[in-house]
């Protein structure tokens, strides 16, 4: 698995590029990658708390990055991106409805939601919601995220 191999090969570095990048977007599975890495705590190869700073770290880095991206030129980006994938604008539409809707408490739900968290941060971007409100929103998922998924990953893989 190549996953596994960059994280024997590279160690933390790995675990933290890998989860900027995959919420950056780029078809990465973090929840496998966290489950990985809390067993690799239960094996003694990696530990515990440096790997929640590091999953945390990279989670929260990939959400502002994503924020950036939307707040800087989200809409004309997601609008090119929907027509070259072929996309209906109610996806978008939906998703921004959502945001607007419930505000940041959403970001929390999302995090939990597979592909929404991928995109909720470029939705707060473009919705304009303030860089502090949403980094106290996407910093307690990531951390509630980071938390049960390494902690399952430790304690309850074989």
């Amino acid at each position: 698995m190549l996953i596994s191999q960059l994280i024997e090969n590279y160690g933390y570095a790995a675990i933290f590029i890998v989860l900027a990048l995959g919420l950056f977007s780029l078809p990465i599975p973090d929840e496998v990658l966290v489950l990985l890495v809390g067993y690799l705590t239960k094996m003694g190869l990696l530990n515990y708390n440096v790997s929640l700073v590091t999953v945390f770290t990279g989670s929260l880095i990939g959400m502002l990055i994503s924020y950036m991206i939307g707040k800087k030129i989200g809409r004309p980006l997601l609008d090119w991106l929907s027509k070259w994938f072929k996309l209906s604008p109610k996806w978008s539409n939906k998703a921004e409805n959502w945001i607007d809707k419930h505000g940041a408490p959403a970001l929390i739900v999302s995090y939990f939601v597979p592909g929404m968290r991928h995109v909720a941060g470029y939705f707060c971007g473009i919705s304009r919601l303030s860089l502090k409100t949403y980094t106290l929103y996407a910093g307690t998922s990531a951390l509630f995220w980071s938390v049960i998924f390494l902690t399952v990953g430790r304690f309850f893989t074989s």
